[in-house]
């Protein structure tokens, strides 16, 4: 039966009505899952977000739970193998760094108290560098001491009057005294035990060079273009370093948090400063009381500001007085020469720097030769022939006369210079290769200090014990004061002479390399075990010397 028009009409309407509705319907559905697509995706990244951020802050938490909670044998165990985490050629970067950084240290000596402020602030900062290397990161604590030296050279340069002279000299100071704790601390770091004799001996040569060449280039500088120019050279040379520190350099000393004594750097302070600064019998004084609280306080502290019972071994204990004993020998010299040469024998001031350059050459340019041999055959070879040389040759300038001809006792200052060259480096080496690795930041700043120290005091005893004498032997010798001058080289002798008694006494005959050789031999054998045996059937075991024995279960 036919529709009619109207009921046809009818039909279609609904039929479009239906298809509306259908289609409003998927487009309702299209647009819920675009919004609940958009929804999720909004969600997801607000998780992940999150979930990112609670893993950075637990990876944060847990990296300073670690470093609040790591013990002092985990420490030891970082430090003791850290070297292994660094490959040969970032070593290799690391040690140019280090050394270039030494290159720029020139003393401008423009008066007394520039050259005793400087060591003042040397000798309070480099205890102070124990905590520092410990709690701080490397590369950012050596960048800090880099731009500390270019503040304090920056000063120096354009200074126009003497306080902010000395204050460059001082912020300087600070700079170069952490410079000098870290380079020694990263270098016996980062290198193998079998390879830091070598290391240590070339860094001994860029820390000996230094002194050396620096007052010549800087009285050429001083005299053609003006002192300014010497301090511009250097900040040249230290910007450099910093260009180089931030491309190469990386954190390769284990840190830990430690707590600040504020009280022991406060008497560390007054015990190195007053030392270093005895211009008056009451500032010596009151180093000597603080020097006594500074050790009672270390000694009973858990958590000592620095360690000094590092010196409660022999061998570190017998390096730090050796060292010592260099640095009296050497600063003593510095003075006592060019006492010699212009006021005995009225010679001049470029004839006196003549005669003493070659000495001071060698014992800059003996170092990595020296070091070298450490790694070979051991302290003992260097201490007994450091020793013998360095008696005879202060036992013979004990007999110089006024008539003695300048070049002789040029010669003989050659022979002590390479003799206590030898030794300078290879002795500190072997004498923090005793202590534990743990401790190479304490034992560290501690010798350095003592070297600071002893370099400070040594011009001033030694001039003092040629005074003392030639007053006492004015009326009774034609000229008091080369007698005077000869004590102060048998003084020397009898010094040298303590070195050559600790390199009959005070140490192994062999090399430590050597001694583990076949100990690493053996270690390797089992380690190979170890890896072809399954891990149930293979246990470690410490025996009382210290080795991993595999243990094989049956």
């Amino acid at each position: 039966m036919d529709k009619t028009p109207e009921e046809k009409d009818i039909v279609h309407e609904d039929i479009h009505n239906r298809k509306e509705v259908i289609n409003n319907k998927e487009s309702n559905e299209n647009q819920n899952e675009i919004e609940n697509k958009k929804i999720n995706e909004n969600q997801n990244e607000i998780e992940n977000k999150k979930i990112n951020e609670n893993q950075n802050e637990i990876k944060d938490k847990k990296s300073d739970k670690n470093q609040i909670e790591i013990s002092d044998k985990e420490h030891e165990e970082l430090a003791k193998k850290r070297y292994l985490e660094i490959s040969d050629k970032k070593r290799t970067q690391i040690f140019i760094n280090v050394n270039i950084s030494c290159i720029a240290g020139i003393i401008v000596n423009t008066g007394q108290w520039l050259t005793s402020g400087f060591s003042l602030a040397m000798s309070i900062m480099i205890p102070l560098s124990s905590y520092l290397i410990t709690r701080f990161r490397t590369r950012r604590l050596f960048l800090t001491a880099i731009i500390l030296f270019l503040t304090g050279l920056t000063i120096a340069l354009f200074s126009v009057n003497f306080p902010m002279m000395l204050a460059g000299r001082l912020i300087q100071a600070c700079g170069s005294g952490l410079l000098s704790s870290m380079g020694q601390v990263i270098i016996l770091t980062i290198y193998p035990p079998e390879k830091r004799g070598s290391a240590m001996g070339w860094y001994g040569l860029s820390v000996g060079a230094a002194p050396v060449i620096a007052p010549t280039i800087a009285g050429l500088l001083a005299d053609t273009v003006g002192w300014r120019f010497i301090f511009v050279v250097s900040i040249a040379i230290m910007v450099c370093t910093l260009i180089y520190t931030l491309f190469v350099f990386t954190d390769v000393l284990p840190n830990k948090m430690v707590k600040f004594d504020v009280f022991s750097f406060i008497l560390s302070a007054f015990t190195f400063g007053g030392i270093t600064l005895a211009i008056v019998g009451m500032v010596l004084l009151i180093g000597i009381v603080a020097s006594i609280l500074f050790i009672y306080r270390q000694l009973h502290s858990k958590s000592p500001f620095l360690d000094i019972r590092v010196c409660k071994n022999m061998s570190y204990a017998i390096a730090s007085i050796t060292t010592i004993a260099i640095n009296l020998i050497n600063m003593g010299s510095a003075v006592i020469f060019p006492l010699y040469f212009q006021q005995v024998k009225h010679k001049s001031a470029t004839i006196s720097g003549l005669a003493v350059l070659p000495g001071s050459l060698s014992l800059a340019f003996i170092s990595p030769f020296a070091g070298k041999i450490y790694d070979k055959m051991g302290i003992k070879i260097l201490l007994l022939f450091s020793g013998i040389v360095s008696t005879l040759s202060n036992l013979s300038l004990f007999f110089i006369t006024i008539n003695t001809n300048i070049w002789v006792v040029a010669i003989i200052n050659i022979a002590r210079c390479i003799a206590l060259g030898v030794i300078t480096m290879p002795v500190i080496t072997w004498g923090m290769s005793k202590i534990p690795a743990s401790k190479t930041t304490d034992g560290s700043a501690t010798i350095n200090s003592f070297r600071i120290v002893s370099g400070a005091i040594g011009t001033a005893l030694f001039v003092s014990v040629m005074t003392t004498v030639a007053n006492a032997v004015k009326d009774t010798k034609n000229e008091p004061q080369l007698f005077g001058i000869n004590i102060v080289f048998l003084i020397m002798a009898v010094l040298s002479f303590i070195i050559l008694l600790f390199g009959i006494f005070g140490c192994e005959s062999r090399s430590v390399h050597k001694k583990n050789k076949s100990k690493k031999g053996k270690n390797d054998i089992k380690n190979s075990m170890k890896e072809l045996l399954p891990p149930s059937e293979s246990s470690e075991e410490i025996n009382k010397s210290g080795e991993v024995e595999v243990i094989i279960k049956n």
